[in-house]
């Protein structure tokens, strides 16, 4: 019997709509949130809601990588079911050591069986690039090509987003070149971007309106005439994030439809409520079907 197809592992930070990791055979792999003392897995255990209340409540939150362990699990599961091989796509080792978890855990199941892509973004920055990783890999592509496939993804990834203060950023020691922006009067909106796998300052926007018709212009020349995928993610701010994303849908041409997706608990503790954000992402032949 010849080998089953890749199977393709991603981590929660990628908050793929629902419905997709399964339709897709993308294996997500959670992180952990603690609130207080309680422990749980992000997007299972502990949601955006609670979530938000958490950070409103100034209750204290958490977060943490998974165990080598529990990736050596998923990776020796998908192998004993029938994949060839896994890639398995993590959040920027810049914001997370869950990506040296999984390398780790490659190391131990057997690197020539498990590809292990830094996709230098989070969000659906790193949904996209699983996505069409797993899609390649349903059209029966080698392991080299579905991991070729995620790393050009991400790298044609823009993302932008704005955060109503940058005090969660700083709690958690994930600020990097957004530092200077600390200073930040509560009447200026922080306009953020990843760059080089990290969060780093764009500029500072005056209002919460100016920043959302900025996240648009900003989303539309990252887009240019090329076919793209799109999505905004939100904490808490469902209207908003509705009306970022009917103005995408008119302004940016190539787009085929704009998700949208709520921040889980990893990502929005380090947000906090009421984030708003725009992922830009090469679409081609290989994206997945919505």
């Amino acid at each position: 019997m010849s080998p089953g197809p890749v199977a393709v592992v991603t981590d929660s930070t990628a908050y793929l709509p629902e419905g997709f990791a399964q339709r897709h055979r993308v294996r997500v792999v959670p992180l952990h949130v603690v609130i207080d003392d309680r422990s749980g897995r992000d997007g299972i255990d502990i949601g955006p809601a609670e979530l938000a209340t958490a950070l409103g409540e100034r209750r204290r939150v958490t977060t943490s990588l998974p165990a080598t362990g529990e990736f050596v699990t998923v990776y020796r599961d998908l192998l004993d079911a029938g994949a060839s091989s896994v890639v398995s796509v993590h959040l920027s080792r810049q914001l997370s050591g869950t990506w040296d978890s999984a390398r780790l855990a490659a190391e131990e199941v057997g690197p020539q069986r498990v590809r292990v892509v830094d996709s230098r973004t989070t969000g659906m920055g790193l949904g996209f690039a699983a996505l069409h990783a797993a899609r390649r890999a349903a059209a029966g592509a080698s392991g080299a090509d579905v991991e070729d496939t995620a790393v050009r993804v991400a790298a044609g990834t823009t993302m932008y987003f704005v955060v109503d203060t940058l005090e969660y950023l700083r709690r958690g020691g994930r600020i990097g070149g957004a530092a200077a922006l600390l200073g930040t009067a509560l009447s200026v909106k922080p306009l953020l971007h990843m760059k080089d796998g990290s969060i780093v300052g764009l500029e500072k926007v005056r209002t919460t309106s100016r920043a959302v018709s900025r996240l648009v212009d900003l989303a539309v020349a990252a887009a240019g005439e090329r076919a793209v995928d799109v999505a905004v993610h939100h904490l808490a701010a469902p209207d908003r994030a509705a009306e970022l994303a009917n103005r995408l849908d008119d302004r940016v041409r190539g787009s085929s439809g704009c998700l949208v997706s709520e921040l889980g608990a990893v990502i929005g503790a380090h947000t906090g409520p009421g984030v708003l954000g725009v992922v830009v992402s090469p679409a081609d032949q290989d994206a997945p079907q919505r």
